[in-house]
């Protein structure tokens, strides 16, 4: 793990702070950039996730699909916790938290925000950073490749239905042509980019070039986290001075599905007797979040000042350090797979 990944939280965290604190400083800076919009996208936070996302989308090899039929119990462990129960089970965290235990705290509206911005995180399976989940967890390499391309395919076709169904099943009203064009600019186009811009460094370099230009491209990826992060918050610096602890209530929700789909699908994993080195990145992958996703769409559909970006943000700050601790719960388990007694 290199030190941005390694210390992400720390990172995000001063850049919360620096965010807010800019925004309560230079307000009228914040609202000239957030005033820099077209057709509902607001470009200059367009152009830091497409920096943020266009790296990982080039080390996705989707020609590792074919081996997919390969110890398939791993890859179905996946795609189940993926699709058919984490985006449902936090929907219904969020509504338990801030329809019913936290309604005295937060106010209707907001409350809407924030679970709308919990289902987006939800519904968006991790891309990138699970190759270091895997990488500490002593995965198995190529498997998690076919795992996440897997996973990056059906999201094509699957995360824009599942978040309209979950959003309007929480009242939320589902604007769908501003959603399908989010797909279409966050995850369609930074993944045929991704794929065109990998196949042209394979032939030119044999991946060699491959490895160097995603190597050189990383530090921007977690700069343009960052950058993003210091502009939602200073966005938002108003409203989180006036009611800082609705981070505290956020991050509760958060850190329950977190744990609580890692230990489903922990428990599923030994169930289903899936050896240890795919067990470990599939139980991952269920687990984490494609938070930048999360972040651009809240943004696309909700506004830059949204709770629901707010919300998307928050889970940036959550998962990381909760990634880590079980990282080490993973690797303590190992006993508990056939293959490593």
């Amino acid at each position: 793990m290199g030190i941005f990944e390694r210390y992400l939280s720390v990172w995000v965290g001063l850049a919360i702070v620096s965010g807010v604190a800019l925004g309560s400083v230079f307000p009228t800076f914040f609202a000239m950039v957030a005033g820099l919009e077209y057709a509902h996208v607001n470009l200059v936070i367009a152009m830091l996730i497409w920096v943020m996302i266009y790296p990982m989308m080039v080390q996705i090899d989707f020609s590792a699909v074919k081996d997919a039929g390969k110890s398939p119990k791993g890859l179905i462990l996946t795609l189940v916790i993926n699709w058919l129960v984490k985006p449902f089970t936090m929907a219904a965290l969020g509504w338990l938290f801030f329809k019913v235990l936290f309604v005295e705290w937060v106010d209707p509206h907001t409350a809407s925000e924030y679970i709308a911005g919990m289902i987006l995180l939800g519904v968006a399976p991790c891309t990138a950073m699970v190759f270091v989940w895997s990488q500490l967890t002593k995965g198995d390499p190529n498997y998690t490749l076919v795992q996440v391309s897997v996973n990056d395919l059906v999201m094509i076709v699957a995360f824009a239905p599942i978040t309209g169904l979950l959003l309007g099943a929480s009242d939320i009203k589902v604007p769908w042509a501003t959603l399908l064009s989010a797909v279409g600019l966050y995850v369609m186009l930074p993944l045929v980019a991704g794929v065109v811009t990998r196949r042209l460094l394979q032939k030119r370099g044999k991946g060699a070039q491959l490895h160097t230009f995603v190597s050189q491209l990383k530090p921007w990826s977690m700069m343009g986290l960052l950058a993003t992060v210091v502009l939602l918050f200073g966005f938002q610096a108003q409203t989180i001075i006036a009611q800082p602890q609705d981070i505290f209530l956020i991050a509760i929700p958060l850190t329950i599905q977190t744990y609580g789909i890692f230990f489903i699908a922990l428990y599923a994993a030994i169930k289903l007797k899936i050896s240890h080195k795919i067990a470990a990145p599939a139980c991952m992958i269920a687990t984490s979040n494609f938070f930048e996703l999360a972040v651009a769409v809240a943004i696309s559909l909700f506004g830059l000042h949204s709770g629901a970006a707010l919300a998307t943000v928050v889970g940036v700050l959550v998962e990381v350090p909760v990634m880590l601790s079980l990282v080490k719960v993973v690797n303590n388990s190992r006993h508990r797979f056939i293959d490593e007694v």
